[in-house]
Order: structure tokens, then C-alpha cells, then sequence
């Protein structure tokens, strides 16, 4: 069988880390399976999506290395969805009701108090023709459930129904459908819930797996009972741990400092950003992986426990910083040229260690340019004996230890006290890249006003 799996984003925002799992997720199983991996906007509220915030999805997903097999967009298939939607209605299956959202709450709370569960009460199917037309010519619009297949002969007297799926990242899963209410597939307006279409998109585009988050247990047992109402096959299902804060508060789009976007102009590395996006809340280790080929030789749909995944933003510091000191410069070349930040390989591998993100390296280069020194008064005789032991260029890698070794001689010093005031004099600060990689950088011109 070949493997099909979709991520369908609402573009009515910027996707965040939580959202960027349950994608990545999708496209590692796919590449283990050698399958496809479709985008698939849900796009069919108007009035909240935007092409603005479809374009920032593709943009950030390509940004974590996700690339689409194909990209569709469910505002573009209402046609299919009627159709569907036409198919229920003939075979009873959905039906019109007609209250108001004040009265199916008022509802609720009375089968509360009498100890019921709060599902609906299916009244609507005991409507007569002129009742329908009498709502209606009231105002009233009807939204449309779906009947749930969970009774023997009586719909007023639901049963027991159980449906069972093998989870393939929780294992056995059941879900009672007696237990639920008969979900709204339509509403009152004519546009569409999430379930419609997405169960009639996985069949036109043959999705084999559908993996999402665990929030999702319970609407899979509906969608198993709508894909047999269309007389199709259910996919298989998984579904993953959510991301959770510290707190085990779940992560919002009002959670900017979160978002790809975001994270992508702090200066992340998006390996860093997917590793710890996948990796939290699995039975391995958190490990920065350098790209998304290494991450797919660590991913098991097996490997996410039950528990919550609680995201540690500190956690994307520590991994970024690992990435970074690992980088050769062949792999940072082109955005230190965009940073106009010279001094080639040398440089970077000179400041990589005392860095957690490229950008930073940016406050080093200004360093070799234009350090402003910071000169001790009472290290103003020994600054002037180095001056006098300085070296003549060209210089390299040894110079430092050459130059420190003499200096030493000339003044006794030695420890912090020998080279601490060289380092505040070059650089203005009391820490840093070491000064025998550094020194050839700054050169002996300007080594030598900082030293005065």
C-alpha cells in the first residue's frame, strides 16, 4: 500500500511549535514510508482565512525543511462536499434542526440536573413537514447533524456502540458512539465543520493515515462511522501527545513568541526548532539533529508516550547552541556574507564555541573591528611593555602564545593577571573566543591603538 498523509492547517493565523509537530510528524512518516505528503488549507471560513496567512504556512514549513507533494485547498471542492452532504440527506442520515445555540444549552443543563449525559436529544427527527416549514417561516435556518449509527430500530433509544481502531502510536482505541451527540456536520448558515470535508477530502485524495493530535480520540470514532455512511474505508489513525507549556497549558496561535515565524526570526535553526517539536514527550532522548534526514532515522510512530509533552522553550536555547558549535563554515558562509561579516573560515571558527545562534556572531566581528578597550589605570605600564614585546606580522595561530610568552618575561605576570588586561584592552570584554584564533583577526594595526 502506498502511504498517503495530509496536514491541514486553518489559515487564520501563523502556525505555532504545536502546530509544526503534528506537520513534521505527518512528513517523517511519510519519507519513512516513502509516500506522499499533502497540504491541505481548511480553508472553508471565509471570512477568518486569508491567502496571507496560507502563504506564511508554506513559507514556514519550507523554512523546517517540509516540502508538499501537493498542495490543495478545501475552498476550492464545495462542489464535492454538497455532493456528500446530498448522499446523507437521501439515505437519512442528515437531518434538520432547528434550535437556537441559548436553547440546545438550556437543554444541556436540564439533562445535567436529572443526571443525564448532556448529548442531544435527536428531537428534531420527530419534526413533521409543517413544523419545519412553520421554524422557518419563524427565521430559523436549520444546521445539520449527522446520525450517528448507535441505535437498534429506534434512534430515540441510542445503544451501546462501540467502535475500536488499533491507534498505531497509542495502540488499541474505543470510542462509545452512545455516548455522543449527533455532531453538526452543516451549520445554520450553509458553511461547513471540519468533519465534512475532511473526511470527504481523505477519500477523493486516498489518505492512508490520518496522525494528529490526541484532542482528535474522540472525533475519530465519528469520522470511522461517516467514512462507512459514504461507503468508503477509514485510513488508519494515530494520534500524538499534544505540546503543552511548562504549565500543561496547551500552546494558542496567540502564542507568538512560539510561532515558526517567530522562532525563525529569533535566530533559531530550524533542525533545532523540529527536533525539539518531535522529540519532546517520546520515550528517547531530546537530541539536536542536524536536519530533518537525521531526524527521520530516529522517528517511530511507537516512540510518543501517553502523558502530555510539556515544551521547554530553554530547551531550544541548549539545542540551537550544540548545533551551532558543530557547523563548519561551508554551512554558515552564505548568511555571514548577508551579515557582512568577514574574516572567513578563520573567523567562525574562532567565535562558533561562544555563540548560540549565527546572528551573534555578528557582535564578534564587531569586536574585531571596532572593540572599544577597557584599560585599568594601574595596567597602563604593563599594557605599554606589551606594546613594546608585540610581534611583527604576518601573524597566525602561534602569535599569541609568542607575544603572551615574552610579555611574560618582560613583566613578571602571569595567570588572569597576564592576560586578563590584554583581553580587556583588545576585545572590552572580560570573556570570549580565544585570543590565539582572535588576534590574527584584529591584526597588528589595530592591536596597537588598543593597547595605547
Amino acid at each position: 500500500m502506498s502511504v498517503t498523509v495530509r496536514f491541514a492547517p486553518s489559515p487564520t493565523g501563523n502556525i505555532h511549535i504545536g502546530n509544526a509537530r503534528t506537520a513534521l510528524i505527518n512528513w517523517l512518516f511519510a519519507r519513512k514510508h516513502d509516500g506522499r505528503f499533502i497540504l491541505r488549507f481548511d480553508d472553508t471560513d471565509a471570512e477568518r482565512s486569508s491567502q496571507e496567512f496560507a502563504d506564511q504556512i508554506e513559507r514556514d514549513l519550507r523554512w523546517l525543511g517540509v516540502e508538499a507533494d501537493a498542495i490543495e485547498r478545501q475552498s476550492a471542492r464545495f462542489e464535492s462536499y454538497r455532493a456528500a452532504a446530498e448522499r446523507l440527506r437521501a439515505a437519512g442520515l442528515l437531518y434538520p434542526c432547528y434550535e437556537s445555540t441559548d436553547e440546545l444549552e438550556r437543554k444541556r443543563k436540564r439533562q445535567l440536573a436529572r443526571g443525564r449525559p448532556p448529548i442531544y436529544d435527536r428531537s428534531a427527527l420527530n419534526l413533521t413537514d409543517d413544523d419545519k416549514r412553520t421554524l422557518e417561516a419563524e427565521g430559523r435556518h436549520p444546521h445539520w447533524r449527522f446520525l450517528l449509527p448507535n441505535f437498534d430500530g429506534d434512534p430515540a433509544n441510542p445503544v451501546r456502540t462501540e467502535y475500536h481502531w488499533a491507534d498505531i502510536m497509542r495502540g488499541e482505541q474505543t470510542v462509545d458512539l452512545a455516548s455522543l451527540s449527533d455532531p453538526v456536520l452543516i451549520r445554520a448558515d450553509g458553511t461547513y465543520l471540519y468533519t465534512l470535508p475532511s473526511v470527504v477530502d481523505d477519500i477523493d485524495m486516498a489518505v492512508t493515515h490520518v496522525l494528529r493530535g490526541d484532542d482528535h480520540i474522540t472525533n475519530t470514532g465519528v469520522q470511522i462511522a461517516l467514512f462507512g455512511a459514504l461507503g468508503a474505508d477509514p485510513p488508519e489513525f494515530g494520534h500524538h501527545n499534544l505540546l503543552t507549556t511548562v504549565s500543561g497549558e496547551g500552546l494558542s496561535k496567540r502564542l507568538g513568541s512560539l510561532s515558526i515565524a517567530s522562532l525563525a526570526d529569533q535566530g533559531y535553526e530550524p533542525s533545532a526548532v523540529a527536533s525539539l517539536a518531535v522529540l519532546t514527550g517520546t520515550s528517547g532522548p531530546i537530541e539536536a539533529l542536524e536536519d530533518l534526514a537525521a531526524l527521520a532515522g530516529r522517528f517511530e510512530s511507537s516512540m510518543f508516550t501517553r502523558s502530555a509533552a510539556k515544551f521547554d522553550p530553554h530547551e531550544l536555547d541548549g539545542l540551537n547552541r550544540r548545533l551551532v558549535h558543530e557547523m563548519d563554515f561551508a554551512a554558515v558562509a552564505e548568511r555571514l556574507a548577508l551579515l557582512e561579516i568577514g574574516g572567513g573560515e578563520p573567523f567562525w571558527l574562532a567565535v562558533r564555541d561562544n555563540i548560540s545562534k549565527v546572528s551573534e556572531a555578528s557582535q564578534w566581528w564587531h569586536i574585531v573591528e571596532h572593540a572599544r578597550p577597557v584599560i585599568a589605570e594601574e595596567d597602563r605600564g604593563f599594557l605599554t611593555s606589551a606594546t613594546k614585546a608585540l610581534p611583527e606580522e604576518p601573524w597566525d595561530a602561534e602569535t599569541w602564545g609568542r607575544w603572551t610568552a615574552a610579555v611574560r618575561e618582560e613583566t613578571g605576570r602571569k595567570g588572569r593577571a597576564l592576560f586578563m588586561p590584554l583581553r580587556l584592552a583588545l576585545t572590552g570584554l572580560d570573556h570570549g573566543p580565544e585570543l590565539a584564533q582572535l588576534l590574527p583577526l584584529i591584526g597588528r594595526e589595530r592591536t596597537l591603538g588598543r593597547l595605547s
